[in-house]
């Protein structure tokens, strides 16, 4: 195994070989990881050998634990895009633990007749564009396959009859997530520096991922709320600014 290399802070390095073997997937699969954007390049050694850092280890494994939240590949790329380029092994074993304390369940695997089923009536391929466009199903990797957030499922299909247009519904996920991932961003920084850091430095540096994912978890359901509580309230006053005058006509 080689040493630091040019460009990179000393530390060990692995071929694609060894990297794949420690991070439990195929040689192929990391390539195909890196050309998607996923990974970033190895750095390029004597003999043009590619030698990857802890760094790749780290992300291979935030790739994992996204997938097992049921997060589809082009999701998991959305996310990573939001991340800094320069994160450190410790940011991306953060990312991680969160990711494995606030995410909910993983996605499950139906079919259309289970996905009817548990949505309590037929369902047409706009109805399931619209779920999709909201977030509650991915089309799975076979026709007639999805991967479905049960918790999503009631209020999708009760928005189902609701005359918002297609586009608009897609228009309202993405501002959603924006927001959402520019919360989470910063939520996670001060995470970092005003919860992590400090614990690191009282309890030592023993089963660092261990005590993240319980710090975060005691954590979720206040911030959780907080957020929900907040979003309520400006909601409430933007509708109300635009909607006030109509608003008090039709109650007079």
């Amino acid at each position: 195994m080689a040493t630091g290399t040019e460009g990179r802070a000393a530390g060990p390095t692995y071929t694609v070989d060894e990297l794949a073997a420690r991070a439990g997937v195929t040689v192929r699969t990391v390539r195909f990881y890196g050309t998607r954007g996923l990974l970033p390049p190895p750095v390029i050694g004597p003999r043009r050998v590619g030698h990857y850092g802890p760094e790749h280890l780290s992300r291979l494994a935030l790739i994992e634990e996204l997938q097992q939240r049921g997060m589809t590949l082009a999701a998991i790329e959305r996310y990573l895009e939001q991340l800094p380029a320069d994160l450190s092994v410790q940011d991306l074993a953060i990312h991680r633990a969160l990711v494995a304390s606030w995410a909910p369940e993983s996605a499950e695997e139906v079919d259309r007749g289970e996905l009817e089923r548990r949505a309590g009536r037929q369902l047409s391929d706009a109805d399931v564009d619209r779920l999709a466009a909201m977030g509650v199903l991915d089309p799975g990797p076979e026709p007639g396959a999805y991967r479905l957030d049960g918790t999503l499922l009631r209020l999708g299909v009760e928005l189902l009859d609701v005359p918002i247009p297609h586009e608009t519904i897609l228009a309202s996920r993405t501002v959603l997530l924006d927001h959402a991932r520019q919360a989470a961003q910063e939520l996670s920084r001060l995470f970092r520096e005003e919860v992590w850091n400090p614990y690191r430095e009282r309890e030592g540096d023993a089963d660092h991922v261990a005590a993240m994912k319980s710090l975060s978890a005691h954590m979720q359901p206040i911030v959780v709320q907080a957020l929900v509580t907040a979003f309520q309230r400006s909601l409430r006053e933007e509708l109300r600014s635009a909607f006030g005058d109509e608003g008090r006509g039709r109650e007079s």
